[in-house]
């Protein structure tokens, strides 16, 4: 690391990156930015050294930004400057300092520019500069145009003009670019109003349709009072310092960060949301119900690809949603009630169920904890995981001084797009015929949980069973150890007639044998 005083006596580290003017030994100038003090004028300064170059303007901007420099150099390389006019410059320099300071010029010109940078070449189609401009302008009058701004014609057909552009404008590269000049100089107030607009219509788009369900959930969450919530997508990379769930190696990192605590995208919409909770929390709004679409990024190092450099780079819609606080204030008929796990699980499934994603036979849930829920679940696909939810865990409320209970669940709305695609919601009528409600009383063991349960029963029954739920669960006294008791409801039902109680008892018969058999489950 080279330190190097700067004009200002300020002394600066090096990056290896950094563009800098040298003399045979040392550093003299950061190229484009800012002198150095060593090679700076000062009262007894009686020789001058004129040095005239073109930096790449990006080279420039990268090093002021790493040095937080904003200099009137900076200011000018950064936005581009004509590369053939530093021989000009640099006798124009010479020139001034000898009429008006008194100066003589020693020596001559040496030139060590490679190679003259050659005008940029344009096609220029006037019917697609009709067509941007929204007018019929004449050749003759696009030839004037160009003539005044220095642009050559340097040759031209029925349908185009070859242009040749000054270095000096590096703004104008494209043929659009030239359009645009040709516009502002012939004037945008020339430019009449049509009186019939000609367009075409085309088919709903993938973005169009996830654009369309975005709304449709915020409109449903809204409706339930819940709050939207839009946050950076800079965050810090603390965050992720010690995390397995999102892991360092995953981050994808800035380059010239705004700031310490901006310095990485972030992996997850979980902390934006803690952030907005502490902070309504600190001012007297402790019942948060809040939600956001924001996307989500990541890096795998192992996704190379040499046909595409950003391939590494992973991109993804999510969907957050916090619970908080009191479920209700109190009043006259009722006493206030703390938020619960469970009322964030009505608001995931009914999120699924809007987008036609209810069928517990086709969803997998997956209890679990990990470093930042106590506990979990995630929902999906055999394929693909679609939310996660769960209660936070406390040593993350903690980091950010949260001492109430908080439920999140995260939504990959790029995954639930593609489910979605394939379920379509569909309306039925009522059936007409009874359903048939029986239960079990189960005695497993304790690690059995009742998503095992659920799987077997449908697995068991996929057509005529529609829904089974767990109504008791009973630890203690006049159990074996090691063994619980959960009261399983069953419904079945057929659209066609009404079930004997042969089909049902057979049924039922098939459900518990396999209960037996793969979770060892006795009827009590």
């Amino acid at each position: 690391d080279t330190l190097f005083t700067t004009l200002d006596e300020q002394e600066r580290k090096l990056d290896e990156k950094d563009l800098m003017i040298c003399n045979a030994e040392e550093p003299m100038c950061i190229a484009g930015v800012f002198g150095g003090l060593d090679a700076g004028v000062t009262e007894s300064t009686k020789d001058v050294f004129l040095e005239s170059a073109y930096f790449n303007p990006t080279w420039v901007r990268k090093t002021a930004r790493r040095h937080t420099l904003n200099t009137d150099s900076s200011f000018r390389f950064e936005r581009g400057l004509d590369p053939n006019n530093t021989l000009y410059a640099l006798k124009r320099a010479a020139l001034l300092i000898q009429e008006i300071a008194g100066g003589t010029i020693e020596g001559a010109i040496r030139d060590i520019y490679p190679v003259e940078t050659p005008q940029p070449k344009v096609e220029l189609n006037l019917k697609k500069t009709n067509s941007l401009i929204g007018k019929d302008i004449s050749s003759e009058t696009i030839k004037s145009i160009l003539n005044d701004l220095d642009i050559t014609v340097e040759s031209e057909t029925e349908e185009a003009l070859h242009l040749s552009i000054p270095t000096y404008r590096v703004d104008v590269l494209r043929d659009v670019d030239v359009i645009e000049e040709i516009l502002r100089i012939y004037g945008y107030n020339n430019i009449e109003i049509g009186h019939s607009l000609k367009s075409s219509l085309s088919n709903e788009t993938e973005t169009d349709r996830k654009h369309k369900l975005q709304t449709l959930i915020s409109e449903q969450l809204t409706a339930h009072g819940f709050n939207e919530i839009m946050n950076n997508s800079l965050t810090e990379k603390a965050y992720y310092a010690e995390s397995e769930a999102y892991p360092v190696a995953n981050n994808v990192n800035l380059l010239n960060p705004l700031s310490g605590e901006l310095n990485v995208m972030r992996q997850t919409l979980l902390y934006g949301g803690l952030e907005n909770i502490i902070h309504n929390i600190n001012r007297k709004h402790p019942n948060l119900n809040l939600y956001e679409f924001g996307n989500c990024y990541f890096y795998d190092a192992e996704k190379i690809n040499a046909n595409n450099t950003v391939a590494q780079y992973i991109e993804e819609t999510h969907l957050g949603v916090w619970v908080c606080g009191k479920r209700n204030s109190k009043n006259w008929s009722e006493a206030d009630r703390q938020s619960s796990a469970y009322e964030l699980k009505a608001f995931v499934e009914n999120i699924l169920s809007r987008l036609g994603l209810n069928d517990n036979k086709q969803l997998v849930h997956e209890p679990f904890s990990n470093e930042l829920f106590a506990s979990a679940v995630t929902i999906g696909t055999r394929q693909q995981q679609l939310v996660t939810w769960g209660v936070v865990h406390k040593q993350v409320l903690k980091k950010l001084d949260i001492d109430t209970d908080v439920y999140f669940a995260e939504f990959n709305w790029d995954a639930l797009m593609r489910v979605t695609r394939k379920h379509a919601v569909l309306f039925t009528e009522l059936p007409k015929f009874p359903s048939v409600k029986r239960d079990l009383a189960l005695l497993i063991d304790k690690n059995i949980t009742f998503a095992e349960i659920e799987e077997i029963a449908y697995k068991s029954e996929r057509k005529l069973l529609t829904e089974v739920t767990l109504f008791d669960v009973y630890e203690g006294k006049h159990l074996p150890e090691g063994k619980k008791s959960y009261a399983v409801n069953f419904i079945l039902q057929d659209y066609e007639k009404t079930l004997d109680d042969k089909r049902i008892d057979k049924i039922m018969s098939k459900i518990q044998m396999n209960l037996e058999k793969q979770l060892g489950a006795q009827l009590r």
